[in-house]
């Protein structure tokens, strides 16, 4: 929270001048009910303004209206002053606040040595001309805490290394990626591991109402593991050509909202038995996977990829979990302000999830905010916590973020983001991410720094 903040006291957008909706009370006492606040982290201040000094502050101000106001019936400047007090009582109070309160504000808070975090709440205030100011705000700060022994605190360092059984895996995988399907020209009955192609017909039982399932050339693999049993059952042993019946009852948790826990009489015809064909492993598949002139050169860039890919993984869980016995050791009360940031954070990313999945924002609007906001919460002070602790870490390492650090990062979010350097960097700049993405740069760091220094 810097000092100019202090003003927006009743919520982002108002000033305590704004509150009211009326004009010229001669004693304005606010009791606010902003967002819920950590007693255990949370201060009063209060400031008391002499009335002289309001005076002042209340003249200076309606001169300047007077100077500059544009009145229907009055020649610039010339606007009396009862006239200007009248009309602009809201916007001189408002002003007044702004002109006397913040300064006071941070030179309070630097008394009490602490760090305030969030918006404060203002929980009192008289404001009136020849009167003294008087404000009461509460606001969150940021708790001291001990650190000491962080860097005995250890989690199992597990193995990074790329396993043979797991390289293999991936290739089957590649491999299974370029199947293709092949019709079995041999006659012979449908058996486990073959595909039927069928048409079908169904009526959901007990519901004549209901419109028939239909399908044609649908691909079923028999006894594959997303195949229902009552299909495996009649299809295995049937040739093509073959019509059948199956009843089929539905679990309870069918992936199909509308099939769930339904019984349904399919009459089934076997069009055609299919057979998936993988190809083989070898330089022609390699030159088919992309631009490999060999299977070896292939083989060469699944490894360095996955071994990549297993490092950066196993580094995040392992990270995830000294995290979490760092926080386990420390204990300490945390803002709320920063509680509910971070649960809007996460909030954030799970909707960007949802949104690249294809939920509209319709389905959206239809969520359980207040539910998902409290699923979120244990999650969130634990990181607001984590955060907390790689701060001050950082500072008892000596740990900083150069400028060529923060320049990589930047060129790296505007090839992202699709925006010009120059324009993201000047935007960053301006609305205060800039020293956020140093602050994630240096916990980043810190946390990297913990992880090496973990025994193997």
């Amino acid at each position: 929270m810097s000092t100019t903040d202090t003003l927006e006291t009743n919520s982002p957008s108002e000033t305590p001048g704004e509150a009211h909706g009326h004009e010229g009370h001669d004693h304005d006492h606010e009791h606010q009910h902003g967002p819920v606040l950590n007693p255990e982290c949370t201060r009063e201040l209060v400031l008391d303004v002499p009335a002289e000094e309001v005076s002042k502050a209340f003249r200076t101000v309606t001169r300047n209206y007077q100077k500059y106001a544009k009145l229907p019936g009055f020649r610039p400047g010339r606007v009396p002053e009862s006239v200007i007090k009248r009309k602009f009582a809201s916007d001189i109070r408002k002003e007044v606040i702004d002109g006397l309160l913040p300064s006071r504000f941070s030179k309070g808070v630097n008394e009490l040595g602490i760090h305030p975090v969030g918006q404060p709440q203002v929980t009192e205030l008289t404001v009136e001309e020849g009167q003294p100011l008087h404000v009461k705000a509460v606001f969150e700060y940021l708790p001291d805490f001990s650190i000491e022994g962080y860097d005995q605190v250890v989690v199992a360092k597990t193995s990074v290394e790329l396993t043979d059984d797991e390289f293999r895996h991936e290739m089957e995988q590649l491999r299974e990626s370029r199947a293709v399907m092949e019709p079995v020209e041999e006659d012979r009955a449908l058996k486990d591991g073959d595909w039927a192609q069928i048409s079908y017909s169904g009526k959901v039982a007990d519901d004549p109402d209901s419109a028939p399932i239909s399908g044609e050339d649908s691909l079923i693999e028999i006894g594959g593991k997303d195949t229902l049993d009552a299909f495996n059952q009649v299809l295995r042993g049937a040739k093509s050509g073959q019509e059948l019946k199956a009843e089929v009852i539905y679990p309870a948790d069918y992936p199909e909202a509308k099939l769930q826990g339904k019984t349904v009489a399919y009459e089934v015809t076997v069009k055609s038995i299919k057979k998936r064909v993988l190809p083989e492993l070898n330089d022609e598949f390699a030159k088919e996977m992309g631009n490999y002139e060999s299977l070896s050169e292939l083989e060469k860039a699944v490894r360095e990829h996955m071994a990549s890919r297993k490092r950066h993984s196993v580094e995040a869980e392992t990270k995830d979990r000294l995290f979490a016995a760092l926080v386990e050791k420390f204990q300490f009360p945390v803002p709320e302000s920063l509680v509910q940031d971070q649960i809007d954070a996460r909030l954030e990313r799970g909707l960007r999830a949802l949104a690249a999945q294809g939920m509209n924002p319709e389905q959206m609007r239809k969520l359980d905010f207040g539910r998902l906001r409290a699923a979120q919460r244990d999650s969130a002070v634990a990181e607001v916590k984590a955060h907390l602790m790689l701060d001050r870490i950082a500072e008892k390492e000596g740990v900083t973020v150069s400028e060529e650090e923060l320049d990589k990062e930047l060129h790296l979010a505007a090839l992202q983001s699709r925006e010009p350097y120059e324009t993201l960097r000047q935007r960053l700049t301006e609305d205060g991410g800039l020293s956020k993405i140093r602050e994630q740069l240096k916990r980043e760091k810190t946390a990297s720094l913990l992880y090496e220094r973990l025994p193997a």
